[in-house]
């Protein structure tokens, strides 16, 4: 087992914002989180990260249990994430903002420079590695995003909505991207508001509601199950992702 949350539970004075939420991910495993805004998909995600600490229930990565350390510890131990909003360093290179996740394993220049120019040739930014940051577009802040967290070499990546802002085209190319890092054998954890995403992309997803976990399966059952119907997708967005999976399988 590679990532397992048992019972997480997460409070803020009385209120009870993620209740008891437990799953399991193996290596190449990609799990999808979604529900409402405030439904308590995001601070799950934070949970797992370490950016939050569960008030109670556990957090194991590699057999280890994570649940009270820090997300640079986390990070030490193999898990990485992206931000919603990229968290880049405006004045340095694209090439610099990658070495930066690099040194994470190493203190050799030289290595972290290969290792950075790997990464930023897998998310499709080496043509733009001497450019500073700063000057990125949307889509590509996002990826340098995604490229300095596949720079620190994790076992598992935690996407915080990676397209959100984008296009319709951006969308379906980052989805490929997505596609092209698992391939790879990564395991990744994604939080989503875009259907599309979770449909094409996830092999398990959990639907949260009011800080419960209301359903937990795969895209066909979670879209199929009449409490997500009612509590997250209305009868139309139902139908609409049932009809993709025909088209595009994940």
């Amino acid at each position: 087992m590679l990532l397992e949350a048992i019972n997480v539970t997460k409070t803020f004075g009385a209120l009870t914002v993620v209740n008891a939420v437990s799953v399991s991910l193996n290596k190449g495993d990609i799990l999808g989180l979604i529900g409402p805004n405030g439904a308590g998909k995001s601070t799950f995600f934070n949970c797992l990260t370490g950016d939050l600490l569960p008030t109670s229930g556990q957090v194991i990565l590699n057999g280890e249990d994570v649940s009270v350390m820090t997300p640079e510890e986390r990070a030490v131990r193999g898990l990485a994430r992206s931000f919603q909003v990229p968290q880049t360093f405006e004045t340095m290179s694209v090439l610099e903002n990658v070495m930066i996740g690099a040194f994470l394993r190493t203190s050799d220049t030289a290595k972290a420079r290969r290792r950075a120019y790997e990464i930023l040739d897998l998310v499709g930014l080496v043509d733009v590695s001497s450019a500073v940051a700063g000057s990125l577009g949307t889509p590509g802040r996002k990826r340098l995003e995604i490229a300095r967290a596949l720079a620190t070499d994790p076992d598992i990546l935690l996407l915080d909505e990676a397209m959100a802002g984008l296009t319709a085209t951006e969308v379906r190319h980052a989805i490929e991207l997505v596609r092209k890092i698992h391939q790879t054998g990564m395991t990744l954890v994604i939080v989503e508001h875009i259907m599309e995403v979770i449909i094409s992309l996830a092999q398990q997803v959990i639907v949260f509601h009011q800080g419960h976990q209301i359903a937990h399966g795969t895209p066909q059952e979670v879209t199929r199950d009449p409490a997500v119907v009612s509590a997250y997708l209305g009868k139309r967005a139902a139908a609409n992702a049932a009809r993709g999976f025909a088209g595009d399988p994940a």
